[in-house]
């Protein structure tokens, strides 16, 4: 445990702000979790939760959870690490955690310790009626949401498979609303996958070309035909984009046909489509070329989308909560980068995304206002009471 570990007081629970400022003051920049899992766990612990670590890979996570009784079952997901931050340009040290006119500065305020700390409180709320409780409560927290996601939430939704565990909603704490808390909610993603194009050509002298096979040219071509792929399947609010993120031809001489050639690309695919269906689609364009050319697929990422549902509906659940705290409807959203709902998205699984405003999110002074931490609790606490008790 780092110099910065947290120490949990033994004098009170501390409200949400003291929370966030003391995830905030641990500089948990990933892989390093810098003692909020065991901040978490301890109190959790204190709420009746059975807490079980399952670190993986140098990643630590935590999978908690309390049963109050038969019932449905859900699960708040989020994360404790937060990228790099440089001092330079902040009003105050990015790990201080400083509040400035009722604004909490700091590295992690909106991505996602914001979120964490408002679901901390609202689920201490919760236990104080555990009573009135029905169903069981899980909390998925890693420290490799920000870097690879290789040995956080895929391995924390590969072991509650393994032990039966199935989840009927998941509400993950990312920051997503625009100017207010409450106005914006995912209830999906695009998927990502990101291609790397070989090309194989013939070398030769530049003044009998006729000798030779142009791998740069070759990659023009295909350039063209990636970029006027017709992606059929797309929804109204879900498009995909192929976009070319580079173009390498090695040793470049000026009288020298090249013989190869890399391209290199990127797919945010609309939630119609599945990995698979990319790399047919991507492989259908390329078929022309396909004695010059190879593939490889890197980093894929899967889309998830949650409809409505005649029944059990997690998401109308959450709209109608933030409609009682804020006075409106939230707009439903699918765009953006990836999170990791899509590991837990299924079936049988419901999948929302719910938090803060995200215009301040991996920027200079990252910011959360106290104002907008509060409303966020307040929603998270309408929903856990509407699953739970209403």
């Amino acid at each position: 445990m780092s110099s910065h570990a947290i120490k949990p007081s033994a004098k009170h629970t501390p409200n949400t702000v003291e929370t966030l400022r003391r995830l905030i003051n641990a500089p948990s920049v990933t892989p390093d979790d810098a003692g909020t899992i065991d901040y978490l766990a301890e109190r959790l612990n204190d709420q009746g939760f059975e807490c079980e670590h399952l670190d993986c890979n140098g990643v630590r996570n935590l999978i908690a959870w309390r049963e109050f009784g038969p019932g449905p079952v859900m699960a708040f997901a989020g994360h404790v690490d937060v990228v790099p931050a440089n001092p330079q340009g902040w009003v105050a040290h990015p790990f201080a955690a400083a509040v400035i006119e009722d604004v909490i500065y700091g590295r992690g305020a909106a991505d996602m310790k914001g979120g964490v700390a408002a679901m901390l409180s609202a689920t201490e709320r919760l236990c104080q009626q555990a009573q009135q409780c029905q169903g069981t409560l899980f909390w998925l927290i890693t420290s490799d949401e920000e870097g690879e996601a290789e040995y956080g939430s895929k391995v924390m939704a590969e072991y509650l498979a393994h032990k039966g565990v199935v989840l009927d909603a998941c509400l993950v704490g990312e920051p997503t609303s625009h100017q207010q808390v409450g106005d914006t909610i995912k209830n999906g993603r695009r998927g990502a996958i990101s291609g790397r194009v070989q090309i194989r050509g013939k070398a030769g002298h530049v003044a009998y070309p006729e000798q030779t096979i142009n791998a740069a040219h070759i990659a023009g071509e295909l350039v063209n035909e990636l970029a006027n792929i017709s992606w059929w399947k797309d929804v109204r609010g879900s498009q995909t984009s192929l976009q070319v993120t580079g173009l390498t031809v090695p040793d470049i001489v000026d009288n020298l046909v090249p013989a190869s050639c890399e391209i290199t690309f990127n797919v945010r695919y609309s939630h119609a489509y599945k990995s698979q269906e990319i790399y047919q689609v991507v492989a259908q364009a390329l078929a022309p070329w396909h004695d010059n050319v190879s593939v490889q697929w890197e980093r894929p990422c899967e889309s998830y989308y949650t409809g409505s549902r005649e029944s059990a509906c997690f998401l109308n659940l959450v709209e109608q909560a933030i409609l009682h705290v804020s006075g409106q409807f939230p707009a439903l959203s699918t765009a953006g980068g990836t999170s990791d709902g899509r590991f837990f998205a299924s079936a049988e699984t419901q999948v929302i995304e719910c938090g803060v405003k995200n215009d301040s999110i991996h920027q200079v002074n990252e910011h959360v206002s106290v104002a907008d931490l509060h409303a966020i609790e307040e929603i998270y606490t309408a929903i856990l009471h509407d699953y739970f008790i209403a």
